[in-house]
């Protein structure tokens, strides 16, 4: 197990795994959902806006090993793909 990296006092960085097909994803689309809950590699439940991995979203969905990164007031900063 990782712990999150640390890259200053005021970031934070936690990586996670996700798996989300295509049809899924729709349900952001649609309105119906729009936060994605995942649970990092160090088993840290995270929420996030769907829109914030809207850009690693190909016709088969969205795959791989991401990286979040928060401030201290736990505000999302950006989301990275790590491997896929």
């Amino acid at each position: 197990m990782t712990a999150p990296i640390r890259t200053s006092p005021s970031r934070r960085r936690i990586r996670f795994h996700l798996a989300l097909p295509a049809r899924k994803y729709l349900a952001f689309y649609r309105g119906t959902a729009s936060n994605i809950v995942v649970r990092s590699v160090d088993h840290i439940n995270i929420q996030f806006p769907a829109s914030a991995v809207r850009c690693f979203l190909t016709r088969d969905g969205i795959f791989g090993l991401f990286e979040i990164q928060f401030n201290h007031d736990n505000k999302l900063i950006g989301v990275q793909r790590i491997s896929q």
